[in-house]
C-alpha cells in the first residue's frame, strides 16, 4: 500500500460528541492522531467580567450557568468565598442542606456523563436509564428552588428557603388515568426528605443495572481499556482534579483532605483507579455515585431530627420573612435595598474551592469594600483536563478522540466562561 499522506481535520464545533462548542484541529496520519489542537472561546460569555459589574447577591445565578450540569456545586464555592471574607458563620442545618444537594448534584452530573459517554461510544440504552433517575433528582431541585436546572438556591449565610414539608405531585390529565397518576405519586406522599430517602433506597439497584449493561461488556471494554492512559505523576503535573486524578490512582478529594462544611462528620470512601485509563475513570465515577448516596442518606437522617435555621440571622445579608415584608414597611424597604443594592464586603481577598463532580471548582475573589467584587477569577476543573487532550489522544485512532472527550466529562460553560 502507498503511504498515507498526513492531513488536517476539523472536528467540530458542531459535532454531537463534543459536549459543547469545541473545535479540534486534528493532524491525522491515516486514522491515527498525530496532534490535537483544541480551539475554545466559542461559548465565551465573560462571566468573570460580568460578575465584577454586579452586586454580590446578583452573581449567584451566573454560577449555575458555568458548568450547567453541576449547578449547586458552583454556587457553593461562590457563597463560601463571600462568607470567608465576611467571616460569617452559618447555621448547622444549612450546612447539611448544602452538602446533601452537593451530592445530589454529583449524582446528577455523573448520570448525564454516563448517558452521554455511553451514547458517544455506541450504547443507547444507558442514556435512557440514566435520565429516568435524573428526573427524580431534578424534581428535588424544583421542590426547593422552583426551577429544575439553574436553581440559585444557595445564599451567603445559608440557603434561600427551608426544605418543603410537601413534595409536589403529578396532577390528573388527559394522557394518564387515575391509576397511572397514583403510581407516579406513590413516593411523593410525604416531605422532600421522605422522597429523597425513597430514591436513595432504590438507587444502588439502578447503578447495578448500568453496570450490568457496561462493566463486563466486551465492546465497552474494547473502547475504554487502555485508552487515554495518564500516569499518577503526569496527572498531578497536568493539574488534574476529581475523577480524572483519582482514576490515575491519586487519592485526592477535597471533601477528605481539606474538609469544608460538615464533610468531616460523614462517613464515605474515596474510590481510586489503578491503570489511569478511560475504563478506570468510568469505574471511579460509578463508585462515586454509590458513595454520594451514602452521604445523602446520612444528611437526610440528620435533617429529619433538626429544626434549626436554614439561613443566618444576620440582617445584613439575610432577607426579611416574606409575610413580614408584605405587611411591614421597614421590611419592604430592607428587602428592596438588599436585592437592588446588595451589601458591601470588608476589604480582603480569598480563594475557596469545593470538590465539584468534575474536580476542584474554585473562586478567587478580591473585595475593595464595595458592593461588588473588585476581581473574580474562576478555577474551572475542566480547563486543565481539556488542555491535556493532545497528550491523551496522540497515537490513538480518530474514534478514540470521542472516548477521551467523554471520559474527561467536558462541559464548555465553565471552560469558556
Amino acid at each position: 500500500m502507498s503511504d498515507y499522506k498526513n492531513f488536517t481535520m476539523n472536528f467540530g464545533p458542531q459535532h454531537p460528541a463534543a459536549h459543547g462548542v469545541l473545535r479540534l484541529i486534528l493532524e491525522m496520519d491515516g486514522e491515527v492522531i498525530r496532534s490535537a489542537d483544541p480551539h475554545i472561546g466559542l461559548l465565551h460569555r465573560a462571566t468573570e467580567k460580568l460578575a465584577e459589574s454586579k452586586p454580590y447577591n446578583q452573581n449567584i445565578g451566573y454560577m449555575d450557568r458555568l458548568d450547567y450540569v453541576s449547578m449547586m456545586c458552583n454556587e457553593h464555592a461562590y457563597v463560601l468565598a463571600i462568607e470567608d471574607i465576611m467571616k460569617l458563620d452559618i447555621p448547622e442545618r444549612s450546612k447539611y442542606i448544602r452538602v446533601m444537594f452537593d451530592e445530589i448534584t454529583r449524582i446528577l452530573n455523573h448520570l448525564l456523563w454516563l448517558g452521554a459517554h455511553a451514547l458517544d461510544i455506541g450504547a443507547m440504552s444507558v442514556f435512557l436509564y440514566a435520565f429516568r433517575e435524573r428526573e427524580d433528582l431534578m424534581d428535588c431541585y424544583e421542590a426547593v428552588s422552583g426551577t429544575r436546572m439553574h436553581a440559585t438556591y444557595y445564599r451567603p449565610g445559608g440557603v434561600a428557603k427551608d426544605l418543603p414539608n410537601i413534595m409536589p405531585k403529578y396532577m390528573l390529565n388527559k394522557n394518564q388515568n387515575l391509576d397511572q397518576v397514583e403510581k407516579l405519586n406513590y413516593n411523593r406522599e410525604g416531605s422532600l426528605l421522605d422522597f429523597i430517602d425513597s430514591f436513595i433506597d432504590r438507587f444502588p439497584k439502578n447503578v447495578d443495572e448500568y453496570e450490568n449493561l457496561l462493566t463486563d461488556n466486551r465492546i465497552w471494554k474494547q473502547r475504554t481499556v487502555g485508552i487515554g492512559v495518564v500516569s499518577p505523576d503526569r496527572a498531578i503535573d497536568l493539574g488534574f482534579t476529581g475523577p480524572m486524578l483519582r482514576g490515575s490512582g491519586v487519592e485526592w478529594d477535597l471533601r477528605k483532605k481539606e474538609p469544608y462544611e460538615i464533610y468531616k462528620n460523614l462517613e464515605f470512601d474515596i474510590p481510586v483507579g489503578t491503570e489511569g485509563d478511560s475504563y478506570d475513570r468510568y469505574l471511579v465515577r460509578m463508585q462515586e455515585m454509590r458513595e454520594s448516596a451514602k452521604i445523602i442518606k446520612q444528611c437526610c437522617d440528620w435533617l429529619k431530627n433538626d429544626n434549626g435555621d436554614f439561613i443566618s440571622s444576620n440582617n445584613k445579608i439575610a432577607p426579611p420573612d416574606r409575610d413580614d415584608m408584605k405587611e411591614n414597611m421597614e421590611s419592604l424597604i430592607h428587602h428592596f435595598k438588599l436585592f437592588s443594592e446588595g451589601y458591601c464586603l470588608p476589604v480582603g481577598e480569598t480563594y475557596k474551592c469545593v470538590e465539584a463532580p468534575k474536580g476542584e471548582f474554585g473562586i478567587y475573589m478580591i473585595s475593595d469594600g464595595a458592593n461588588k467584587p473588585y476581581r473574580l477569577k474562576i478555577r474551572a476543573p475542566g480547563f486543565p483536563h481539556l488542555a491535556s487532550l493532545d497528550e491523551m489522544a496522540k497515537g490513538h485512532m480518530l474514534s478514540d478522540v470521542v472516548t477521551i472527550i467523554g471520559t474527561q466529562d467536558i462541559v464548555f460553560g465553565e471552560i469558556d466562561r
